[in-house]
C-alpha cells in the first residue's frame, strides 16, 4: 500500500465520521466563542478565565479576562478537563460524588483535578464529545451562563 492509498482510505474514514474535529477548532471560529462568553461576562460585569479545549484535553484557545481573578486561570481548564473526563457538565458531577454516592472521594483520588461545581460543558457534535469549555471567575451561576453562552456560540459556529 503506497501512500496515496493509505490517504485516501484515512480520508474515507473522516468522512463516514462526519468530518474531522480539527476544523472546529478553528482559531478564528474560537475567537467568535471567546466573544460571545466575554459578552455575556460582560453583561454580567464579572471577569473570568473561559478555556475551549479538544477532546485529547489539549487547550485549544484560553482568555484570561483584565479584570479577573488569578485562580479563575487554573480553574477554567479543570472544569473543562472534567466535563470531558466525566462526559457530563460539571454542575451534574456533585450528586455523583457525595458521601454515599457511587463515586465518593473521587475528586481526592484524582488529585484535585476534578472540579465538580457549574462551569464546565462538553461539546457534543452528533452524539459525540469533541471537547469542552470551562469557565471561571464567577459565582457559580454566572460561570455556568457564560459556558452556556460560549457552547451555544461554539456549536453556532460549527454548522
Amino acid at each position: 500500500m503506497n501512500e496515496e492509498q493509505l490517504s485516501q482510505i484515512i480520508r474515507d474514514v473522516i468522512a463516514k465520521q462526519g468530518g474531522t474535529t480539527m476544523n472546529l477548532f478553528d482559531r478564528h471560529m474560537m475567537e467568535k466563542v471567546i466573544d460571545a462568553a466575554v459578552a455575556r461576562a460582560d453583561e454580567l460585569k464579572v471577569g473570568v478565565t473561559i478555556c475551549i479545549m479538544d477532546q485529547a484535553t489539549v487547550p485549544q484557545m484560553l482568555y484570561h479576562m483584565p479584570n479577573a481573578n488569578l485562580v479563575s486561570s487554573t480553574l477554567a481548564p479543570k472544569k473543562a478537563w472534567s466535563a470531558i473526563a466525566m462526559k457530563e457538565p460539571t454542575k451534574e458531577i456533585s450528586k455523583d460524588i457525595q458521601p454515599g454516592a457511587p463515586l465518593y472521594q473521587m475528586e481526592t483520588m484524582l488529585d484535585g483535578k476534578l472540579v465538580s461545581f457549574p462551569g464546565g460543558i462538553p461539546l457534543v457534535i452528533n452524539g459525540t464529545a469533541i471537547g469542552a469549555i470551562g469557565v471561571s471567575g464567577g459565582l457559580i451561576e454566572e460561570d455556568q451562563s457564560i459556558c452556556e453562552a460560549a457552547v451555544a456560540a461554539f456549536l453556532k459556529e460549527s454548522k
